[in-house]
């Protein structure tokens, strides 16, 4: 008898560990295809997915060393200072606490346009802040500083 209480117990810890680690698991999958999205959306100029992806209060202290709103994100697309001829992206790691999902690693651009540095390859670290709220994640806060020009 207590040896069947102790065996149901230990698989009642483990199944609990085991769900725990599998949401986290779906969850990393679920924010890098989110990042693959935004990316993509960004290169393609995607408004309308890209603006559904990211908050209303959405600020980013930019490579131009500028802190960015979502309305001047929007107004900086409309002018075409924001315009990319290829974005890639490579995420190094994504830590979860609670709902928040933090995403660091590098970004390589070529910017064209009206963008300083266009013409050039540009790479750049970057983190992403994410936020689950009523099961939807979006992207509330970008920090990007570039490393190299080329």
């Amino acid at each position: 008898m207590k040896m069947s209480i102790l065996f149901t117990l230990a698989l009642l810890i483990a199944g609990s560990f085991y769900s725990f680690c599998f949401a986290q698991q779906n969850d990393e999958v679920l924010i890098r295809n989110l990042e693959n999205e935004q990316r993509e959306a960004f290169l393609k100029k995607d408004t309308a997915t890209l603006f559904r992806l990211v908050s209303p209060d959405f600020v980013v202290n930019a490579p131009t060393n500028r802190l960015t709103t979502l309305a001047e994100l929007k107004q900086l697309m409309r002018l075409g200072y924001v315009d990319l001829d290829s974005f890639e992206r490579y995420i190094e790691k994504i830590t979860f606490i609670n709902n928040i999902a933090v995403v660091m690693g590098y970004d390589v651009v070529y910017p064209s346009g009206k963008m300083p540095d266009s013409g050039k390859k540009v790479k750049r670290r970057y983190t992403n802040i994410w936020m689950k709220s009523n099961s939807t994640w979006q992207l509330v806060a970008r920090q990007a500083t570039i490393i190299s020009v080329n």
